[in-house]
């Protein structure tokens, strides 16, 4: 059963490759971290997310769809004006 919901998590995030999308995720010890960025690329296990250059130091984050099922992180993609369109969720 969490095999299919995973499926499903990674099908959902598909059609949104290429879009911009927000992040926020569990920085431990009660600290949210929040990054925004592209969603460049979905894996089997994994997705890559390409970061704002001028926010971040480092250029590239991944997470799995475990993340999104434990609700480590919350994903939500996001117009080009920055605008909610829909958020990721188990």
């Amino acid at each position: 059963m969490a095999k299919n919901t995973l499926l499903e998590i990674k099908r959902s995030l598909e059609p949104h490759v290429g879009q911009k999308i927000m992040l926020k995720a569990n920085g431990g010890r009660r600290k949210t971290i929040e990054r925004s960025g592209v969603l460049e690329e979905t894996y089997p296990s994994v997705f890559i997310v390409k970061l704002d250059q001028e926010q971040h130091a480092f250029k590239r984050v991944s997470y799995s769809y475990a993340d999104i099922l434990t609700e480590s992180v919350q994903v939500t993609v996001c117009n080009d004006d920055g605008e909610v369109r829909i958020t990721i969720q188990q």
